[in-house]
């Protein structure tokens, strides 16, 4: 079995405590804020409402009520799918989010999926280009790429990306592109910092398996070093790459906010900025849960993914008894004996006591 039940269970619950904690701390630092939204919003003399009309607007939505009690209605809520309804437009929060979130999720994924591409060049020309003659500088060149990448201020690229792309060279219009071609900018945007961090994980992690003994030796027996990068640096080299992705999902959210504030896109960070600028409590909850939940979600996966790729964090449970046990040391033992022999290596394997300290070992003369 691949997965342990237990595991699995322990990090479901993980994941749901994450999202529990997430909601509280958005809660309360949002009540904690100076100022009232629907105050804001409805004592404007230009609507005309009376004191008593507000006061009722206010006990409808709940504003008046004690903290605990606002804090039990909200999650009550959104444990059932209701979010609220929006201060300022008075629209069902999940209608305006449902509305709002195709176009993020497709910048995203577009974003996410560019990363990926991008920080694997990066990696592999950084790690296997040309250490010596004309072309050697490109190989340090990419190797500090990524720290530059990483550095670069989301809104500047893209204000960047708008000056150079498209008012300069002509080659993406920003006034009144096709979907394709509104797409194009603000992807590059989110993905070229987002790449960064990954590039340069993949990078020392490529460089430390390069260095391993088992490829040393695999390589001396003649294997390509296109052969090793596919089918062992690769696989070795991928864990490091996972936990990163999943840390930088965070900055995936942050940077399509900034990226869709930047280039006027309808999607979740152009109802943030305007949530934020109106006091809106209702919207900002909502999206600090949902950009909460797809960063469980990402990390889940990347976790439950571990012990798919790395057969030494399987956990499996065996009730073989004694003699299976042998039988398994004996297959180790012969597989253990037909790799070391291959590299020149007579492993004497003397009894089980000398077994379980480490076998004895006899240079040959191949």
């Amino acid at each position: 079995m691949i997965l342990d039940t237990r595991y699995l269970l322990l990090r479901l619950g993980q994941a749901v405590l994450v999202l529990l904690l997430a909601f509280t701390a958005a809660f309360v630092l949002l009540s904690l804020i100076p100022g009232d939204g629907l105050t804001a919003r409805f004592a404007d003399p230009a609507l005309g409402l009376s004191s008593e009309q507000i006061t009722q607007i206010r006990e409808a939505t709940g504003a008046d009520e004690s903290w605990f009690s606002r804090y039990l209605l909200s999650l009550t809520g959104f444990l059932t799918g209701d979010f609220g309804y929006s201060v300022q437009t008075g629209a069902a929060v999940s209608t305006i989010i449902a509305a709002a979130l195709p176009s993020t999720a497709v910048l995203a994924v577009s974003g996410f999926l560019t990363a990926l591409v991008l920080a694997v060049a990066i990696a592999v020309a950084a790690t296997y280009g040309p250490a010596t003659g004309p072309f050697a500088w490109v190989r340090r060149a990419l190797d500090s790429v990524p720290s530059l990448f990483i550095s670069v201020p989301v809104f500047w690229l893209g204000i960047l990306l708008i000056q150079v792309f498209s008012f300069q060279f002509g080659f993406v219009s920003v006034i009144s592109p096709g979907p394709a071609e509104a797409l194009v900018l603000p992807t590059l945007t989110v993905a070229v910092p987002l790449s960064a961090p990954i590039a340069q994980v993949l990078i020392r992690s490529i460089t430390e398996v390069q260095a391993s003994g088992f490829v040393k030796v695999t390589t001396a027996k003649g294997a390509s070093e296109m052969w090793m990068l596919v089918h062992t640096v690769a696989r070795n080299a991928v864990l490091p790459g996972l936990t990163i992705i999943g840390l930088v999902f965070g900055e995936l959210v942050a940077g399509a906010v900034v990226t869709e504030t930047v280039f006027g896109r309808n999607g979740i960070g152009l109802i943030t900025a305007q949530a934020v600028t109106h006091r809106d409590n209702p919207i900002l909850l909502a999206v600090v849960v949902i950009a909460t939940f797809g960063y469980v979600i990402i990390n889940l996966a990347v976790d439950l993914l571990y012990p798919v790729i790395d057969v030494r964090l399987r956990t499996q449970r065996t009730t073989a008894s004694g003699k299976g046990l042998k039988n398994s040391d004996a297959s180790t033992r012969s597989a253990l004996t037909a790799t070391a022999a291959s590299v020149g290596v007579d492993l004497d394997w003397t009894d089980d006591t000398a077994a379980a300290t480490g076998p004895e070992t006899k240079a040959t003369n191949p």
